[in-house]
């Protein structure tokens, strides 16, 4: 292929790849052979929608050498051996997709397959066992599964998924298949332990929020559920599911600056605004899968290592009582100290950064945790990541955001 035409088509294939919602943000990497020596593929850390062909790098499958001032993606030497080790391959999609994710802390192949996806992605799905992201250990996990497998899809343990095919439109249908295969086998767990056919995720996710339930989570005070962002030496918030009005609180005295009366949990915003200068904005998560697991966990340690990097080295669980908003805003302040996320008992998650768009993606990440955090009290079989490379992860991401930022 032309290396101009295999460029734009990296590029279509990021944007259709991301609304498909198998990629998102900067994560994951897409690439596109040229011929039996040569690779293009996506840069580092630059958002699939905006990219450009000067910015997709042609990369030597031999040396990994290429040429310019843009950075090909750290996973290059994956996409690399993919390709000597399957010479049918003409495209490879790395994703961090959500059901996968979720199979990827297990720790075990997937080997049952149905038919109708085993003629898209072969009979079986093979773990490459962990490595830390950008790692020679990673590539030689992948390595090792693609050697001992005829799949077209690979799940990389803690990670994500590698998805292969003769063409752009192969490898896409390879990734989306495997987010139905992946699930198929959460529900054919559940049906194993309890006899019942799961209707979705959803029956899961209830299932472990019972057997699971901590009676001081389960039972905590529901409250308002409410995003809110910093403007100076206010606040402005307004319920999740609310009418859209607005409520503008001063931060360090409290009083209402603008808006009829402050939401119940205004209290809970406000001790962490004065607490975290880092925090601009804060999104509360209360989805299905969150919410199972504020009724759980007193604390969730990194199944994922995206989960590490942008969340925390841990993530906490603290109760909310909008009727002792003094006392209990200063323990979920507490439990959330030096992490992006924290759990409240019985109504989901907070997340917050710096601003709008890095909160929604701590809040996707965090779901998707969650979503994991099920997947493994479900089979009982999963691992933490070890906690020396969740917190080498951790500082590595801070300390990278933190030179990007100065930017």
């Amino acid at each position: 292929m032309e290396i101009q035409e295999a460029k734009e088509l990296v590029i279509k294939a990021g944007k259709e790849v991301v609304a498909s919602g198998l990629i998102a943000r900067t994560w994951g990497n897409i690439s596109c052979r040229i011929d039996d020596t040569r690779f293009v593929i996506t840069p580092s850390g630059r958002a699939y929608e905006d990219l450009t062909p000067d910015e997709i790098v042609l990369v030597s499958m031999e040396d990994l050498a290429y040429d310019g001032d843009v950075k090909p993606s750290s996973e290059k030497g994956i996409h690399a051996e993919a390709y000597k080790l399957r010479p049918e391959v003409n495209f490879v999609i790395h994703t961090h997709q959500m059901q996968a994710s979720v199979i990827s802390a297990l720790g075990y192949d997937i080997n049952t397959v149905d038919e109708e996806s085993a003629a898209i992605i072969g009979s079986n799905v093979p773990m490459a066992s962990y490595g830390l992201p950008g790692t020679g250990k990673l590539r030689a996990g992948v390595v090792a599964a693609i050697k001992r497998s005829d799949s077209k899809a690979v799940i990389m343990a803690h990670h994500g998924a590698l998805c292969m095919g003769e063409s752009y439109e192969d490898a896409f249908a390879v990734a989306s298949r495997l987010e139905t295969v992946c699930e198929n086998y959460i529900c054919k767990k559940y049906s194993e332990l309890t006899g019942a056919v799961a209707t979705g995720l959803e029956t899961v996710y209830s299932y472990i929020a019972d057997k699971f339930a901590n009676a001081k989570f389960a039972d905590a005070p529901k409250f308002t559920a409410c995003n809110s962002a910093r403007e100076g030496s206010v606040f402005n918030i307004s319920a999740v599911n609310g009418d859209g009005s607005i409520v503008r609180i001063d931060i360090q005295s409290g009083d209402l600056v603008e808006g009829e009366s402050a939401p119940d949990c205004a209290e809970l915003h406000r001790a962490i605004y004065k607490k975290r200068a880092d925090v601009n904005y804060i999104v509360h998560n209360q989805s299905p899968e969150a919410m199972a697991v504020s009724k759980t966990n007193k604390v969730m340690k990194p199944l994922l290592d995206d989960f590490a990097q942008l969340v925390g080295v841990t993530v906490r669980n603290a109760v909310f009582n909008p009727n002792n908003t003094l006392k209990t805003s200063k323990k979920v302040v507490k439990a959330l100290k030096g992490r992006n996320g924290v759990l409240v008992a019985n109504n989901g998650a907070l997340c917050v950064a710096g601003s709008e768009y890095d909160a929604t993606a701590v809040e996707m990440v965090m779901e998707k945790g969650c979503k994991t955090e099920i997947g493994n009290k479900l089979f009982g079989t999963g691992k933490a990541i070890n906690p020396i490379e969740t917190r080498l992860m951790r500082f590595i991401y801070l300390k990278k955001y933190s030179k990007q930022a100065k930017k």
